[in-house]
């Protein structure tokens, strides 16, 4: 798939949970919370996942000389933290945590992923 049709399909997906109903926000960033997160099809869920990927890749490719501290940047401590997973073992985790969590639908899918998979995997991953 060339780099322009994911972008493509990567900001599509973005646009289409963005619309979807009761989104959080914090400080004018929309955040996708478990409630989207339960509704999407497995496809939207991992090109969402493959978004936030995306994104860490752009930063770690930025600080490829000097990567910030942990104090600088998350970048590090994700990497350290998801060392071992894919997109779709993250994506199968949220879909357990938020079944088997209901009660915490509002909470936002990137929150979710650092207390359930990121800080988890530090203790493991030192």
């Amino acid at each position: 798939m060339s780099a322009l049709r994911m972008g493509t399909l990567v900001f599509t997906a973005w646009v289409t949970l963005l619309t979807a109903s009761g989104i959080a926000h914090a400080e004018g960033v929309a955040l996708i919370t478990g409630e989207q997160w339960m509704q999407s099809s497995e496809e939207l869920k991992k090109v969402y996942l493959i978004g936030i990927a995306n994104a860490y890749e752009v930063e770690a490719a930025y600080y490829k000389a000097k990567p910030p501290s942990d104090e600088h940047s998350l970048i590090p401590r994700f990497g350290r933290g998801l060392k071992g997973q894919t997109l779709d073992t993250v994506r199968e985790g949220l879909n357990q945590w938020y079944a088997a969590n209901p009660d915490q639908v509002k909470r936002p899918v990137i929150e979710t992923i650092w207390f359930e998979m990121v800080v988890p995997g530090l203790k493991q991953n030192k």
